[in-house]
This record gives C-alpha cells, sequence and structure tokens, in this order.
C-alpha cells in the first residue's frame, strides 16, 4: 500500500518546495494541498477543526496550484495534487489552464482533488449559490475536460457554456476513467466528500476516484460505490479509492489494505520546519512498514 501526505502550508510553514523534496526522499508517493481563498469573519468558524489543522491554517493557506507548481522542479516521482481544489469557486477556463500547465511542466504527475465545500460565506463572496455548488461544479469540471481533451472544446451546460476553442497546453496524462473511458488526455478527477448520494453521483457521473475524508465508514460505503460504479458502466471493479487526511495508527492502515486500498494520504500539521520534519519522519515510519516497494531516499535529501 502506498502513502501520501497533505498539509496545509501556510506564509509561516515549511515552504512546500522544501517539503516535496523531503516527502519524496522518505518514500511517500504524493502530497497534496488544500485550498481555501480566503476566510470571511462572517463565517469564521468551520463546523469542526480536524486534528492536524488549525483556524490559523484556513486564515493563512497558500495558494495550491501556486505552491505545488513549486514542487514539481524539485521532484522526479512525486504525485502532486490538491486536496481539495473548489472548483465551483473558479473560472474553469482559468483553472483548466492552469492544471493543465502544471501537469505538463511536472511531466504528468497531477492529480486534482475536488469538493464542494462547507463554508457558505466563501462560496457567496464568489458568486456561488451554495445551494446549487454541486451542479455548479460538476458543469465546470466537464468544462474543463472538454478544453482538456479536445483541439477544438465546447461546452454548453445549464451555468456553463463555452463556445468552440483553443486551448493548449493539453495534459500529459490520459486519464480514461476520468473523461468517460475514452483515454483521452485529462488529469485524474478525485472527489472528496463522505459516501454521501451527491458525492458518489459525482464520482461516478465525472470523477475517476474517491478520496474519502479521513476514511471513516469506507467498508461499508465501498459495495454501494461499486453497485454504483458497474451500474454506470465505468470500467473496472470500481474507481481509484483514496482516504485521505488520515491521522494513522497500524490497525487503520492495516484494515485499509486488508479492504483493498492501495493508496491512504496522512495528514502532516503545518508549523516551521523542525516541527514538520520531525512530524514527517513520524509517518515515515508507516512508510517502511506497509510499502516494501518504495523507492529509496534521493540524493541530497537533509534526514
Amino acid at each position: 500500500m502506498k502513502l501520501g501526505v497533505t498539509s496545509f502550508l501556510t506564509d509561516r510553514s515549511m515552504p512546500p518546495d522544501l517539503l516535496a523534496v523531503e516527502v519524496e526522499a522518505r518514500g511517500f508517493v504524493s502530497l497534496f494541498l488544500p485550498e481555501h481563498t480566503h476566510l470571511p469573519v462572517r463565517g469564521a468558524v468551520p463546523p469542526s477543526v480536524v486534528d492536524g489543522v488549525s483556524l490559523e491554517d484556513y486564515r493563512r493557506g497558500l495558494d495550491p496550484l501556486v505552491a505545488l507548481a513549486t514542487a514539481a522542479p524539485v521532484t522526479r516521482r512525486l504525485r502532486l495534487g490538491t486536496g481539495v481544489c473548489l472548483v465551483a469557486q473558479h473560472d474553469p477556463i482559468v483553472l483548466a489552464k492552469q492544471v493543465a500547465t502544471l501537469d505538463h511542466l511536472s511531466g504528468g504527475r497531477f492529480d486534482l482533488g475536488i469538493g464542494f465545500g462547507w463554508n457558505r460565506a466563501e462560496a457567496e463572496d464568489h458568486g456561488v449559490d451554495f445551494a446549487d455548488r454541486h451542479g455548479l461544479a460538476e458543469e465546470k469540471v466537464r468544462c474543463m475536460q472538454a478544453l482538456w481533451a479536445d483541439d477544438e472544446a465546447e461546452y454548453h451546460g445549464d451555468r456553463v457554456d463555452l463556445p468552440a476553442s483553443f486551448s493548449w497546453p493539453k495534459p500529459v496524462q490520459r486519464a480514461g476513467s476520468g473523461t468517460g473511458g475514452t483515454g483521452r488526455p485529462g488529469v485524474p478527477v478525485l472527489v472528496g466528500g463522505g459516501p454521501t448520494p451527491s458525492v458518489f453521483d459525482a464520482v461516478v457521473g465525472y470523477g475517476c476516484g474517491w478520496m474519502p475524508i479521513g476514511g471513516s465508514g469506507i467498508g461499508g460505503a465501498l459495495p454501494e460505490l461499486e453497485r454504483r460504479w458497474a451500474g454506470a458502466g465505468r470500467a473496472g471493479a470500481r474507481p481509484r479509492v483514496v482516504p485521505f487526511g488520515t491521522v494513522p495508527t497500524t490497525e487503520k492502515l492495516e484494515y485499509f489494505a486488508e479492504i483493498g486500498i492501495d493508496e491512504v494520504v496522512l495528514r502532516l500539521p503545518s508549523g516551521g520546519r523542525d516541527a514538520m520534519m520531525a512530524g514527517l519522519d513520524e509517518l515515515a515510519a508507516f512508510v517502511e512498514r506497509f510499502d516494501d516497494d518504495r523507492a529509496p531516499l534521493g540524493e541530497g535529501a537533509d534526514r
């Protein structure tokens, strides 16, 4: 089982390029960064602050795409991803260009983890009708997938309309299951959230994977997801399933391995370099135990 890392990096934390080097050197396979564009004062308290994430992180978080762009040239194998990007709050033409550029410059190492958001005030500041954010996110992702795949791309939905357009670069990857099984160019789209009908609609309808936050209840939800995946005629027995933001224990990771999970993204608290390096070394013990095929430490990594 492969292990990745996510951390809510800020302007006061260890920089993303330095973190990425150390993550790759310890045999982790991925680095995911979250997104919140701002924290409105009127909506400043999350419904819950999970272990390893502080309210200050929400106030000071880095832009994940810019941060990951600094990580791409200093790593070779590490997959880079958003966990999660709030797609409904973006212009889809601009976001498609940013994602395709990052995938192009990283040599095809980008995963677009998406979510729908909890902060009503944040969404409102972006002009998003909070009640309609799922439908809006779907149309924006489908528009992006057209821009990634087609030389003359167009998309016509109820909320998003794109006349025939040119847009390069195209992604390096060919995300077959993420683009309707066609094998056309496209970045993998992983849908974050709990095992709800709306999240499963997104996974089956236009995603290629599910990112259950923390991973609680995943075993009981997998049969329903697999049933819906097969019923939609999607390729494979089930989509890619990546428990995300997991606070690891040996027992938890053993359970994930038993139910066929092949990648888990572990939560690393944000902070200064010394604190994050210590936390990363603690997490690396799980890599040594669970990933027998891990790559050796990179040259020049500072242990």
